[in-house]
């Protein structure tokens, strides 16, 4: 079986708002927040005592999703250090095509980038 579709890829953040913005500063739309909590939760992450608020944005085709996380409990951690050199295991990058690459840097700039 030949896999379908990528429905959504997951980042924790510090700072919701500010994520927030910044993806839609970028183009992606707001789909909805919601606050998770309790066993179903749990047992999704494999913590206990999950209690965190999600935000999902889209690319404006609606194909693809980012999943933005701000953990109420347990609280996030650090991997350290934070510009980890490319050949750490784990996800390092999400890639965008733009229509003006100049532009899209400028307006993002006050968001972080």
């Amino acid at each position: 079986m030949a896999i379908q579709r990528m429905d959504n890829v997951g980042i924790v953040v510090e700072d919701m708002d500010a994520a927030v913005a910044f993806f839609v500063e970028l183009g992606m739309e707001l789909e909805g927040t919601a606050e998770v909590k309790g066993l179903v939760a749990d047992r999704c992450t494999g913590l206990d005592g999950v209690h965190c608020d999600i935000a999902m944005v889209r690319t404006p085709d609606g194909h693809s999703r980012l999943e933005l996380a701000k953990y109420r409990t347990p609280t996030a951690t650090a991997d350290e250090p934070r510009n980890r050199p490319h050949n750490i295991l784990g996800t390092h990058r999400v890639m965008f095509a733009v229509d003006d690459l100049e532009d899209t840097v400028a307006r993002l700039r006050p968001h972080g980038a």
